[in-house]
């Protein structure tokens, strides 16, 4: 079982086309993964600046 997965995962080492493929992946998750992070902060930018409108607006509205 050990020597299946040592051979598992040492498999893109005798394939380059594999060690090639497996780096760009890998670029390609690091890309989306900053992708994410950078939607996530401009997310919560406008959902803070939403927030601050209904606040602001809030002073404006009646009770029912």
């Amino acid at each position: 079982m050990a020597k299946a997965l040592i051979g598992h995962l040492n498999s893109d080492l005798r394939d380059p086309r594999l060690a090639v493929e497996n780096a760009r992946l890998r670029n390609r998750v690091a890309e989306l993964e900053s992708l994410v992070l950078r939607l996530s902060e401009e997310n919560d930018k406008l959902m803070s600046a939403r927030a601050a409108e209904l606040l602001a607006d809030g002073s404006e509205m009646q009770p029912a």
